[in-house]
């Protein structure tokens, strides 16, 4: 594809980019040009709003809504899962709080708790700073302003210096297999690090979430300790959540 005008070029790379190949190495191999050419282009399309650019690479803006948009969207269902999952935490305790609109609801039932609270969320940060009682760890990283949470190599080094007793996850699909999915591939380390250096792992995840896709597999049912939820699941996840010994709660 290297024979392609650079209009041509930027705007499959666009596509590359939307179907979820994102790093400029990747891209640089595909359209068989240099990677500083792939990054020009990739400021370009950043330049016209088109795309968000992270280290490294670049992410689908378009693959989104706007968080605000999200957080109010089934606000009842993700308040009780909120809730539900709160209830799980114990004073003293250390937890990480991954992006997503069901774990800012979490983060709103820990008001006047004294916890420690290790969060990519800016969301979570924004709702938890005003409360003197919550200890707040922010790992720096990139800000993705269009879901208001920190990406790259800075946040995860960060995160694999911290330890949990409970890390709390969101995700934008669970297959039958009950494997996690997310949609933005920047935001799946992030989420593989919190799995690692937490004791427990709760999936906060509404029953719609199980008849949805993602793009990139997070982790497998047997990284799972415990889902919230709000309704009863399909047979066949139930079937391998009582395979893998998983806790579900029904909010």
């Amino acid at each position: 594809m290297s024979s392609l005008l650079p209009a041509q070029r930027r705007q499959e790379i666009l596509r590359a980019v939307r179907g979820g190949q994102a790093h400029v190495a990747q891209l640089a191999a595909s359209f068989g040009v240099s990677e500083m050419t792939v990054r020009r282009d990739l400021r370009l399309l950043a330049g016209d709003g088109k795309l968000e650019r992270v280290r490294g690479g670049a992410v689908d803006v378009g693959k989104e809504e706007p968080f605000h948009e999200v957080e109010v969207e089934r606000f009842d269902v993700k308040d009780r899962i909120g809730a539900a999952a709160a209830a799980m935490v114990d004073d003293g305790q250390t937890v990480m709080i991954d992006i997503g609109t069901s774990t800012l609801q979490l983060a709103r039932h820990l008001h006047g708790r004294r916890v420690t609270v290790v969060t990519t969320s800016l969301a979570v940060l924004e709702e938890l700073l005003p409360d003197p009682e919550i200890e707040l760890v922010l790992p720096g990283g990139i800000v993705r302003r269009n879901y208001r949470s920190l990406v790259g190599v800075v946040a995860e080094d960060s995160l694999r210096q911290l330890r949990a007793d409970i890390a709390f996850l969101g995700t934008s699909a669970v297959d039958a297999e009950v494997g996690v999915w997310d949609t933005t591939m920047v935001e799946v380390p992030i989420k593989r690090i919190m799995i690692a250096n937490s004791e427990r792992v709760v999936l906060l995840a509404d029953a719609a979430k199980f008849s949805m896709t993602g793009v990139v597999r997070v982790c497998g049912p047997e990284s799972l300790d415990h889902i919230v939820t709000d309704a009863p699941l399909p047979q066949a996840s139930r079937t391998t959540l009582a395979a893998a010994s998983i806790e579900v709660t029904i909010a």
